[in-house]
C-alpha cells in the first residue's frame, strides 16, 4: 500500500504464509544520525508473523538485517548477495 501513499498499515497473514511484510510510502523526514540533524527518507516497515511458526525474536532480528541493509546496499554486495 505504499506505493499509493499510505504512511503505515499491518498486513494480515493469509493461510499458508508465515509472515509478511508490509511497507510504507517513503517520506521527507528530519533525520539525526551520530547527533547531527539532516534532511532525509524514512518509511515504515511492519512485520506480522505467525508465532506458531516463528519466534518473535527471529521476527526482530531479521527486521534489524533488513533496515541495515536498506541504509547501506552495499552490504548486499559486500556479502556476495548481488553479483
Amino acid at each position: 500500500l505504499g506505493t499509493i501513499g499510505v504512511d503505515e498499515f499491518v498486513a494480515i497473514i493469509n493461510p499458508p504464509e508465515a509472515a509478511i511484510l508490509a511497507g510504507s510510502a517513503v517520506r521527507e523526514d528530519v533525520t539525526v544520525k551520530e547527533g547531527v540533524i539532516n534532511a532525509g527518507q524514512t518509511m515504515n516497515l511492519t512485520l506480522s508473523a505467525d508465532h506458531r511458526l516463528i519466534d518473535g525474536t527471529l521476527g526482530a532480528q531479521f527486521m534489524a538485517k533488513l533496515k541495515a541493509l536498506l541504509e547501506d546496499p552495499v552490504q548486499l554486495i559486500a556479502q556476495g548477495s548481488l553479483p
